[in-house]
C-alpha cells in the first residue's frame, strides 16, 4: 500500500525574510514541506538569493520546488537584474521569437540562483479593459495571439531549464473584481468560454508542466464553487476530458476570494479534493498551521482519497526531478540588458497619432507624485524621476499631484506650455476620463489611453528600459512600432 503524503508535501508556503532562520527551517522539516514561494521580502541581492535557495534546498531536499512570480513588467521582485517587458508589451511587438528569447532570459535569471519554478506565463485573455488585476500582464485580448505568445514563453522556459506555470485557469481576463479582494464571477456560456478564456489553456496544456487555478466562479462550468475548489473543473474537465497530467497548483489561498468565503483550512481540503496537487498556503504562521492541521485531519479521516493524494505527490516529485532546484552558472544577466531594451522598444505603441513637442520645447509635465504599490504589482515611477528624465529632451516644468480629481485643467492650460500627462498608476482613474493634455504618456496601465482624450504613447510599463525607449521616441531616434493588443 502506498503511504499517504505528509500534509506539508501538498502545501506551498512563504517564509518571513531574506534568510532561512532556524525556526522556519524547523517548521519546514517538521511538516515535510518541500515547496516555497519567494517574494520581495525575501530578496536583497543575487548572492543573498542564491544562498537562500541553497539553504532551502538543504532543508527540503532534492525534491524542493522554489518558486517566484517572475513575469516581467511590474511583476518582477529582484531589482538588481535588467527588467524584462510585460507580456502585453511583447504582444504589442508581436514577435514570438522575441517572446521566446525574453522568457528564456527570465528563466536563466532564476536558474542562476537556484529557483526552479516560475509562475508564468499568464494565459488570461484580457478582453475587459476594466480588469483591475491582469491588464498588461496578459499578452492581449485575442485568444490566438495569447496562444502564440504563450507557446513561445513556455518554450523559452523549457529551453532554459525552469518549470513554467500557465495561469490563471480557466481565465482571469474578463473580471471587474480583483480576486485578492473579492470573489469574482464570469457570466459566460460554455461556448463563449471555449472560444476565448479556455482556448489558450487547451491548446498549450501539452507543453505546460504546471497550471495555476483562478479563484473565480464560472457558472457555465460549475455554478457553485470557484475553479480552485471545483472538482468539475479541475478533475472532470482538466484531468478527464482534456487529459492533463501536469501539476495543478492553487493561487494564494490567502486572497479574499477564498479566505473570506471558505477559510484557509477548509478551502485547502476542498482544493485538494477537487484535484489540485499543491495548495498555496501563504501568510502568517498561524494560517499555515491551520492549513496543515486541516489537511492532516482530512488525510487521517479519509476525507481525501489516498490514491489521488499519492498521485499528486508523484506529480510534484516528477516536476522537481525534471527541473532541479540547483543554481547553475549562466551568462551574467547584465548581458541581457540589450535584449530587454530592444523588447521594450519593440512594444512601444502610438495611439491616436501622437505628435510630441520638438526636443528642446518648454513643456508642463503632470504626473503622480509617488504612486503606491498594489497587491502583486510594484509601484510605478514617481513624478520627480519622470521630470528629471524628460529634462533630457525638454525644458520641463513639473506639476506633481496626489489625487487626479484635484487637478485644475484650465489652470494647467493657462500656463501656456504644451501639457504632457504621465499616468503611472496600476489602476485607471475615473477623474482622468475626458481630460485633454496635449500628449499622454501611458506608463503603466495601457488602458488609461482609452480614458484620456489625447494622443498617447503606450509603454506597457514603468521600468527604466521602458522610459529609455520612450525618451528615444520623443527625441525622434526611433518610431513607436508596436500595435495595441486590445
Amino acid at each position: 500500500m502506498t503511504p499517504l503524503p505528509l500534509p506539508g508535501e501538498l502545501l506551498m508556503v512563504d517564509i518571513p525574510g531574506p534568510g532561512l532562520d532556524d525556526d522556519t527551517a524547523a517548521h519546514l522539516k517538521r511538516h515535510g514541506i518541500r515547496s516555497v514561494c519567494l517574494f520581495g521580502k525575501n530578496i536583497q541581492s543575487e548572492a543573498q538569493l542564491r544562498a537562500l535557495c541553497a539553504d532551502l534546498r538543504a532543508v527540503m531536499g532534492d525534491r524542493a520546488l522554489i518558486a517566484m512570480d517572475h513575469e516581467g513588467g511590474a511583476i518582477l521582485r529582484p531589482a538588481f537584474w535588467p527588467f524584462a517587458p510585460a507580456a502585453m508589451g511583447l504582444g504589442a511587438a508581436d514577435d514570438p521569437a522575441l517572446t521566446q528569447t525574453v522568457n528564456a532570459a527570465l528563466a536563466r535569471q532564476l536558474r542562476r540562483v537556484g529557483l526552479n519554478w516560475n509562475f508564468a506565463p499568464v494565459l488570461d485573455v484580457n478582453v475587459n479593459p476594466a480588469n483591475p488585476v491582469i491588464g498588461e500582464r496578459a499578452f492581449g485580448d485575442d485568444p490566438a495571439a495569447v496562444t502564440r505568445h504563450g507557446r513561445a514563453a513556455l518554450r523559452g522556459h523549457a529551453g532554459a531549464g525552469v518549470a513554467a506555470c500557465v495561469k490563471h485557469f480557466p481565465g482571469h481576463g474578463d473580471t471587474v473584481l480583483d480576486s485578492h479582494l473579492a470573489l469574482p464571477t464570469v457570466h459566460k456560456t460554455r461556448a463563449e468560454l471555449d472560444a476565448t478564456e479556455l482556448a489558450p489553456f487547451r491548446a498549450l496544456l501539452p507543453e505546460a508542466p504546471a497550471l495555476m487555478t483562478a479563484h473565480i466562479v464560472y457558472p457555465a462550468l460549475d455554478p457553485e464553487r470557484p475553479a480552485t475548489l471545483s472538482r468539475t473543473i479541475l478533475t472532470d474537465l482538466l484531468r478527464r476530458d482534456w487529459g492533463y497530467d501536469g501539476v495543478i497548483v492553487t493561487d494564494s489561498m490567502g486572497m479574499q476570494a477564498i479566505d473570506g468565503h471558505y477559510g484557509r483550512g477548509e478551502a485547502a481540503v476542498l482544493a485538494l479534493s477537487a484535484g489540485a496537487d499543491l495548495v498555496m498556503a501563504l501568510g502568517r504562521r498561524e494560517a499555515q498551521d491551520a492549513t496543515l492541521a486541516a489537511v492532516d485531519g482530512a488525510l487521517a479521516g479519509g476525507r481525501l482519497d489516498p490514491a489521488q493524494m499519492a498521485a499528486s505527490r508523484e506529480r510534484l516529485r516528477a516536476l522537481a526531478q525534471a527541473f532541479p532546484a540547483q543554481a547553475v552558472p549562466t551568462p551574467d544577466p547584465a548581458a541581457d540588458a540589450a535584449l530587454f531594451s530592444h523588447a521594450w522598444a519593440a512594444g512601444l505603441t502610438a495611439y491616436r497619432t501622437p505628435q510630441p513637442p520638438p526636443p528642446g520645447s518648454r513643456v508642463l509635465l503632470v504626473a503622480w507624485r509617488a504612486p503606491e504599490r498594489h497587491n502583486v504589482s510594484e509601484a510605478g515611477a514617481d513624478a520627480e524621476t519622470l521630470a528629471r528624465e524628460l529634462g533630457q529632451v525638454y525644458d520641463v516644468a513639473l506639476h506633481p499631484f496626489e489625487r487626479p480629481e484635484d487637478l485644475d485643467w484650465a489652470a494647467l492650460r493657462a500656463a501656456g506650455r504644451p501639457v504632457i500627462l504621465a499616468t503611472t498608476a496600476r489602476h485607471r482613474s475615473p477623474a482622468l476620463v475626458g481630460v485633454t493634455p496635449d500628449l499622454h504618456l501611458a506608463l503603466y496601465n495601457p488602458y488609461a489611453a482609452l480614458d484620456v482624450d489625447a494622443p498617447a504613447l503606450i509603454t506597457y510599463g514603468f521600468r527604466p528600459e521602458a522610459r529609455r525607449a520612450l525618451l528615444a521616441c520623443l527625441r525622434g531616434e526611433q518610431a513607436a512600432g508596436g500595435k495595441a493588443p486590445f
